[in-house]
């Protein structure tokens, strides 16, 4: 029975994945976003599970990448999809008419590089414990949130600005960029660590004076350190 529960807990992750693509659908992008946190969740609880149950199989691993491919890529796509439908609209009339009421529709790159990045990454044995290439869940995690961004930071409300962001994390997503993992193996203060310590303490007081708004500067300050960080490293390699 317990083999079954760390599946089971990734196809809650996929469940909400799509009620966030259908309360996306129906124009409430705010709680659309809550669904992908909650899909965060569940997809950090599978492989807890697993691990601690000592269970896993070849299935689980497909399962939980599909999965992912849902709730981090098609389910940000559609609320930032929705999001610049809108900024759209706010434009001057001379534009809804032209061939860029069709530009929308290259966010759905997002869940085709997403797909792309899950599979290197199975396949991919440099990544057993760091990234190569920005998490779905960290570019899920920026995008969804930028609604309530937007609420504090005014450009975000901006057609051209949400769709270049949205267009450069997708590419990210596929990068060779070294990420660091935030999966602490020791708590020990040093090397990688520190880094860890850093974001996340960062990242938790961001979120108290910033609430949910706070998530696309968390992630921005989590891409710009690892940036920072890998390449202190490779200059002292040097």
């Amino acid at each position: 029975m317990k083999k079954h529960i760390p599946n089971t807990i990734t196809c809650l992750n996929l469940v909400c994945g799509c009620i966030s693509i259908m309360t996306s659908l129906k124009g409430n992008v705010e709680t659309a976003a809550m669904w992908i946190i909650a899909a965060a969740i569940l997809d950090f609880l599978d492989g807890f599970s697993a691990r601690m149950l000592k269970v896993s199989s070849p299935i689980g691993k497909e399962l939980d990448s599909l999965s992912d491919v849902v709730s981090f890529g098609v389910a940000p796509a559609m609320i930032v999809f929705v999001w610049l439908s809108r900024c759209f609209y706010e434009m001057p009339a001379i534009f809804h008419e032209s061939i860029l009421r069709w530009l929308p529709y290259t966010l759905f790159l997002i869940p085709a590089l997403s797909a792309v990045r899950l599979a290197k990454f199975n396949m991919d044995e440099r990544q057993h414990t760091n990234f190569i290439g920005l998490p779905t869940p960290a570019n899920a995690l920026f995008l969804a949130f930028i609604p309530y961004a937007a609420e504090r930071v005014p450009f975000l409300n901006n057609f051209w600005v949400v769709w270049v962001f949205a267009i450069v994390f997708a590419i990210l997503l596929v990068s060779e960029i070294n990420m660091i993992s935030l999966k602490f193996k020791s708590l020990e203060f040093k090397g990688e660590n520190i880094v860890r310590y850093v974001i996340l303490g960062v990242g938790i007081i961001l979120f108290i004076i910033f609430r949910w708004s706070s998530f696309p500067i968390i992630i921005l300050i989590y891409l710009l350190t690892c940036l920072i960080y890998h390449a202190i490293i490779k200059y002292q390699t040097l």
